[in-house]
């Protein structure tokens, strides 16, 4: 019997390697971000690109906030150049990780957005900090 899940086949083997490979180019999870934050030197940038207020009400600790609207070349000064971003949302249910991912890229800026965001991160457990 023919469902939503097997009306279309599978990719093969290869092209679902390739297409799987590859997403792990463009994010990361909740999980290994916590872990890299963790060493003295994770290797990246962690973006909260929500808002101020939202930023104070809860963030990962050791993020910074830069509302994906505001990413511009001199609010990026500041970070040396070839320093990977991670950028995060309120999670799955927004687009904010993405836009200010796109923006970084657009910038010449290597990204990575972290899956699940906010949503991700408290449903693994992990604690965040309130405050500027």
């Amino acid at each position: 019997m023919r469902n939503g899940v097997t009306s279309t086949p599978a990719a093969t083997p290869e092209d679902a390697t390739r297409h799987f490979a590859a997403e792990f180019s463009f994010e990361t999870d909740c999980w290994d971000t916590h872990e890299a934050l963790e060493s003295e030197d994770p290797g990246f940038v962690l973006l909260d690109v929500r808002s101020p207020k939202l930023f104070e009400q809860g963030h990962i600790p050791g993020a910074t906030n830069l509302p994906h609207g505001k990413i511009v070349p001199a609010k990026l000064t500041s970070f040396p150049e070839g320093i990977l971003f991670v950028t995060y949302c309120a999670g799955p249910h927004c687009n904010g990780a993405a836009r200010g991912a796109l923006r970084l890229a657009q910038l010449g800026r290597p990204v990575k957005i972290m899956a699940g965001g906010v949503t991700g991160w408290i449903a693994e457990g992990f604690d965040l900090v309130t405050g500027a």
